[in-house]
């Protein structure tokens, strides 16, 4: 079943194809934990959706362990690849990237996943490195900065990673989206080891109050091991910055701590939390319980075990940047990666030499299969 936070989330859908005209770019993520599509169309420096999509297909379930993707996890990943397929086809998308993380760059069998998603569905998956998430979701949040700070700390929480990203602010607003597109500028960025799936597998969630306080130091720990930290400590307090949370967690915090009875994205998107009011809502979905998050209306069963683990990510991370309120962005990598596409330089073709004789129409670019 398609997750409700993305296949209902208030984002306006448009007709099949492009009607007036505009093509239709899509971009596809495969995380540890999500498999998600966005389709868009070029507006201005942004884009309008025209549909998106949302599955939790747990790839990453098990590989903690065994340093493989499992045979469930590879069939629930291809039942929703197959899904995107068939949506990218009635919508005529025609430039398409699909992208896979930190299960794929883990996986002892993450080339023969990759190569086999491309003989059975026709997509190709190219997997990037923390860094390049860590620009991609940098990008896809920019025009959450507020006007007047001056740097930002932008928080990732996946499934089997965290980046932290610190971002001068002032560069991009002075280089505006082509600035950002031709170099980020994150000044310091780390990916932490833990995301919201491997973090859940490393600890006995049977007894969620006993394995709470030793989850909560593993992830202080794992912040800690940031080299820059302290300078990215100092910085953000001298410049007065902020906090971008980007994730499933940061995303059902704010839904939650809004009183949503359904996720509204035009309410949660751009929201702020304080770091009262987000600690607040944390120890609330502790003591609710596994079985009390999941009738929560903006988490759901499927979401319910791993919010646990989101946040101590979350909580670890706000200890330390404790003075600083944090922006919700519901987007993130898909739409950094739909603005490079949109937005980006292009590559410069190479001139053919002339020849005489009938020409053939070359292979249309990005073409999906």
């Amino acid at each position: 079943m398609a997750d409700k936070k993305d296949g209902t989330g208030g984002r306006k859908r448009g007709p099949p194809g492009s009607q007036r005209g505009k093509p239709l770019y899509a971009a596809v993520d495969l995380g540890t934990n999500n498999c998600r599509l966005l389709v868009a169309e070029p507006r201005g420096q942004s884009f309008r959706v025209v549909d998106s999509y949302s599955q939790i297909a747990r790839l990453g379930e098990g590989l903690h362990e065994s340093g493989r993707l499992s045979d469930a996890a590879v069939e629930r990943a291809l039942s929703a690849l197959h899904a995107i397929r068939n949506k990218l086809k009635i919508h005529g998308v025609g430039r398409v990237r699909c992208i896979a993380t930190e299960a794929c760059r883990k996986a002892s069998n993450g080339e023969e996943f990759i190569r086999r998603v491309q003989a059975e569905t026709g997509l190709t998956f190219k997997v990037i490195g923390a860094k390049e998430e860590a620009r991609l979701a940098t990008i896809g949040c920019y025009d959450l900065i507020e006007p007047e700070a001056r740097s930002v700390l932008v928080v990732d929480v996946g499934g089997g990673s965290t980046e932290l990203s610190h971002v001068d602010a002032s560069a991009i607003r002075s280089g505006g989206l082509a600035g950002i597109l031709r170099q980020a500028p994150i000044v310091d960025w780390t990916s932490l080891k833990i995301g919201v799936v491997t973090l859940s597998e490393t600890f006995d969630l049977n007894d969620e109050a006993a394995a709470w306080p030793q989850m909560l130091e593993h992830a202080r720990s794992a912040v800690r091991t940031w080299p820059a930290l302290d300078r990215v400590v100092e910085r953000l307090a001298a410049d007065d910055g902020h906090l971008i949370g980007t994730s499933g967690t940061v995303t059902c915090l704010a839904g939650v701590h809004l009183k949503l009875d359904r996720y509204r994205r035009d309410k949660v998107d751009g929201s702020w939390l304080s770091r009262h009011d987000g600690h607040a809502t944390m120890n609330r979905l502790r003591e609710l319980g596994v079985s009390g998050r999941a009738k929560l209306p903006t988490i759901g069963e499927e979401r319910a075990p791993l919010m646990l683990a989101g946040c101590a990510i979350m909580e670890a991370v706000w200890e330390v940047f404790d003075a600083h309120k944090l922006r919700v962005a519901d987007r993130g990598l898909r739409e950094g990666v739909l603005l490079s596409m949109m937005h980006g330089q292009r590559p410069q073709r190479r001139r053919r030499p002339k020849r005489s004789g009938p020409r053939t129409a070359p292979a249309g670019v990005g073409d999906v299969g």
